[in-house]
């Protein structure tokens, strides 16, 4: 399983890396690679919430039987599932590559990470755009992944695939 994945890295590093040299002045290689995952995984993510909101729940809340979910939760959920496997693929064979952290903790990382965004993007999203700015949930969505997506790559960069294993505190100094 394992080669499947390098195999589709090996795919995507040569169209991600053709682009880099117009931004080689700008930004490290990494956050290049980070940039233009990101940007996929995002569009990926988006494309699972309209598609999730307009049409499989056609705006309507999502009853469950015991719970009614807003129809645009029940979409950022659906596009968290999405984002979260196709995010921890790309973060972790195309961009991290170098991390020597076990893949197991990486996932663990990235899936506590992304849980973290996932209720921030709730908070930003529902309550705070939808309910208390009345913004149209599509739109809403664009202006929140912007936030999210700043806040991911600090998280990711320094926390799930930092390139050692040392610990991430800071000893005090006498």
């Amino acid at each position: 399983m394992r080669q499947h994945f390098y195999n589709i890295r090996d795919f995507l590093l040569p169209f991600i890396d053709f682009f880099y040299p117009f931004f080689k002045k700008f930004l490290p290689l990494q956050t290049f690679r980070y940039a233009v995952s990101g940007a996929g995984n995002t569009v990926a993510g988006l494309a699972a919430y309209y598609i999730t909101y307009r049409f499989l729940l056609q705006r309507q809340d999502l009853d469950l039987g015991f719970y009614a979910l807003k129809s645009h939760n029940a979409a950022l959920f659906v596009s968290f599932f999405v984002s979260l496997f196709i995010g921890f693929f790309l973060m972790k064979y195309v961009v991290f590559d170098d991390s020597k952290i076990k893949g197991h903790v990486q996932l663990f990382r990235y899936f506590a990470v992304s849980l973290f965004n996932l209720l921030l993007n709730y908070i930003l999203l529902d309550k705070i755009a939808v309910e208390w700015l009345h913004i149209y949930p599509t739109y809403a969505i664009l202006g929140t992944t912007a936030i999210i997506v700043v806040f991911s790559y600090l998280a990711q960069r320094y926390f799930s695939f930092r390139k050692d294993s040392e610990p991430i505190y800071v000893e005090e100094e006498d």
